[in-house]
């Protein structure tokens, strides 16, 4: 019995020792924000493109996304109407501010952007504030620490109406399309 216990410690040590190398502990990274690529990608000062965890916005130009939001019922004049306002509010709101960003084990997405948590001056967590508001949803395909959540706040911008969620038709303004 105890030489079998012994066997199952020494194994379970040995494959710890194995998969450590391979596991990357989540980091915390501080930054100015330098520009605004779009509702979920920023570019930060000292750390470079990061990827807000967690969260898709719609794209400036029409894209195979765009079927997800439509199973939904929001239009592609809808989609380009957010993307444009939810890039105006960072622009406004946040350029030029210095945050701190949290990432998970997984760092970096295949484009090699980092992937984070960014939380802004006030403590408010960056990703989760444009669920509220509806001009990003909760990016389903992978697993995350804050998925569930980001759900329930995704749920309630879609109760509120907020953003994505408005049924009534958002026209696009010609200066905000350009």
């Amino acid at each position: 019995m105890l030489q079998r216990l012994q066997c199952r410690f020494l194994t379970a040590a040995l494959l710890l020792c194995l998969l450590l190398p391979t596991l990357t502990p989540a980091e915390t990274l501080s930054g100015r924000i330098k520009w605004i690529y779009d509702g979920d990608t920023i570019e930060v000062t000292g750390v470079g493109t990061v990827r807000l965890l967690g969260i898709d916005a719609p794209e400036h130009k029409a894209s195979q996304r765009d079927r997800y939001y439509q199973r939904w019922g929001i239009e592609p004049t809808t989609l380009r109407y957010i993307n444009q306002a939810g890039r105006n509010y960072l622009m406004e709101s946040i350029k030029g501010k210095t945050v701190l960003m949290k990432t998970e084990e997984k760092k970096r997405d295949r484009y090699n952007r980092l992937l984070a948590y960014v939380y802004l001056p006030d403590g408010r967590l960056l990703n989760q504030l444009l669920l509220e508001k509806g001009f990003a949803v909760v990016y389903r395909r992978f697993d995350f620490e804050l998925k569930s959540d980001f759900l329930m706040t995704e749920d309630l911008a879609r109760n509120n109406r907020q953003g994505l969620w408005q049924k009534k038709h958002i026209p696009v303004d010609r200066h905000i399309a350009d």
